[in-house]
Parts: structure tokens; sequence; C-alpha cells
């Protein structure tokens, strides 16, 4: 049983390392000051999809991402570790969405495509922090959904069995194909980059990230197809410019602020007994432990 599998990956900014100069004065992040990487728990998305790849011989992994022309490095990235091809969606029609304009944006160019028996992205993007645009495109393209997915078990005769992560534990839970899933950043790793795809894939390009004129190993792009990356316009899609970008957005983000947690007071302890003792007291006294 072959699968077609689609994967939502984003480029975002790399939150987890927040300097003093990651905010604009007018309190917005400053994407500039900021490494663009991987959103981590698409990556663990990608590795979900790329594990049914090998278990259903014929599967194919396409990846799906909105973002500027840099964004396609995503696709690229994914291409190296084992997915066959990727589409770019990007226009300035898109620019500013919140999360229910981005996941308008993908559910029109998955219809695009064509709907597949699989779409996954990772819980949610470290920039945002929703966790809402994976259930949202299934919403918009009226499918099942399973969150927090932990691992794919078994995939067969039109259904898919999974674990997922609850509070207090785990739960197996099945579905009808097609299906959306949304993956934990506690699911399995990504696998490494595959050398041979990097030498393969290492100059592949969107159309928006060709130069007008002068393309370097112009040739390699009229003998290699897979060179050059699919790529969407909102036209292209078909969208209703009413509802993407800042026009669909009903969330607005007021400002961005970078919070620094200092201690109110501190206290030096040695190690003898007495010092020890003095602590334990405190504690229970103000209901810290005890």
């Amino acid at each position: 049983m072959s699968l077609r599998i689609v994967v939502l990956a984003k480029q975002v900014p790399d939150t987890r390392n927040v300097g003093p100069d990651a905010m604009t004065p007018e309190g917005t992040v400053n994407r500039s000051a900021l490494p663009a990487i991987f959103n981590p728990e698409d990556l663990n998305a990608l590795e979900q999809a790329l594990r049914l790849k090998d278990q259903h011989p014929g599967s194919t992994v396409t990846i799906v991402t909105m973002g500027p022309p840099r964004a396609a490095e995503v696709i690229r990235e994914s291409l190296y570790r084992g997915a066959d091809n990727g589409y770019l969606l990007s226009d300035r029609a898109f620019a500013g969405a919140d999360t229910l304009a981005t996941s308008y944006a993908l559910s029109a160019a998955i219809r695009k495509i064509g709907v597949p028996d699989i779409i996954l992205g990772g819980r949610q993007a470290i920039d945002g922090d929703t966790a809402q645009v994976g259930p949202q495109v299934a919403q918009k393209l009226g499918l099942p959904q399973v969150t927090y997915v932990e691992e794919v078990l078994s995939c067969a005769d039109g259904r898919i069995t999974l674990k997922r992560h609850i509070d207090g534990g785990v739960e197996t839970v099945e579905a009808p194909l097609p299906v959306v899933l949304t993956v934990n950043g506690s699911a399995a790793p990504c696998r490494p980059r595959n050398a041979k795809l990097v030498m393969k894939y290492k100059r592949a390009l969107a159309p928006m990230e060709k130069p007008a004129e002068g393309l370097p190993y112009a040739e390699a792009y009229e003998k290699k197809p897979y060179l050059t990356l699919g790529q969407f316009s909102a036209a292209e899609v078909d969208a209703d410019l009413q509802q993407c970008g800042l026009s669909g957005s009903p969330t607005k983000v007021k400002a961005v602020e970078n919070i620094v947690f200092k201690a109110k007071e501190s206290k030096t302890l040695t190690a003898s007994d007495a010092d020890v003792e003095s602590l334990i007291q405190e504690l229970l006294a103000n209901h810290t432990i005890g």
C-alpha cells in the first residue's frame, strides 16, 4: 500500500536563543537578528513521514511551506533527509498571516496539489506556540485529525494506528485515511542529512530564488527538472485575498516583550548542619516544602 504524504513545515526565527537585540523598538520580533531554522517539531513530523515511506514502498513525501523565498531552505533540508519534492507558497498577499490565514493558504495549496492520504505537521511552531495551524487545516479540508502524536504504529487497509500523548500517559488511537496528524517534539528525532541526497539537491532552487540573469549551472536546471522546486502564488492556488495575510487575520500582535527573571533576594549558605537546618525550617515555614 503506497501512500501520498504531505508534511507542513515552517522556517522560524530561533527563539531559543533570544538576545537583547531580538526585539525592535516597536516591540516586535527582529527576525534579521535571529537565525532562521527548521521548526523543531516539524522535523519530528518529517521523521514520522519518512518512516511511513520506508515501510510502504512507492510512497511519496511532499513538503509544503509558506514564507519568503528563503523559506525554500526548509524544502531543501527535507530533500536531504529523504523527502521527494516540495512546494513554496510565497506571495506578498500572505504577509502578516496569523494562524487562521496561514491555515487557509496551506489548505488551498493542498487542494491544488491534491488531498493526500496523510498530512503531518509539528504540534506547534516555536515563534507562536499556538498549536492551531494543524487542526485548522484539518477543519478547512474536512478531514479527521489526531493531535499530540508520539508514533505511527501501523497503516493498512485505509486506517492508521497511532500512539498519542495525553495528560497522565499515552493512548492508542485508530483513524481513517485521509487524516491530519500533529506530532510532538518528544517523538523520534529526525534522521540526519544523507550525503548523497545533499549532493543531489544542494542546488535545488525555487523560481523566486533564481537570479534574473546569469543563473549559475543553468544547463543543470534544464537537464534536471527536480532541481526546480515547486512554487505557488495566491492566484495559483485560487486563494481569496480577503482570507490571506493581514486581511484574513483577526489576531493582531500588540507587542513582544523580552522578560528576564531576576531574584529579589539571595542568601549564601555554608555546608554546616546549622545552615542546612535553618534553610529547611524556612522552607517548611513558608510551605515551599512539606
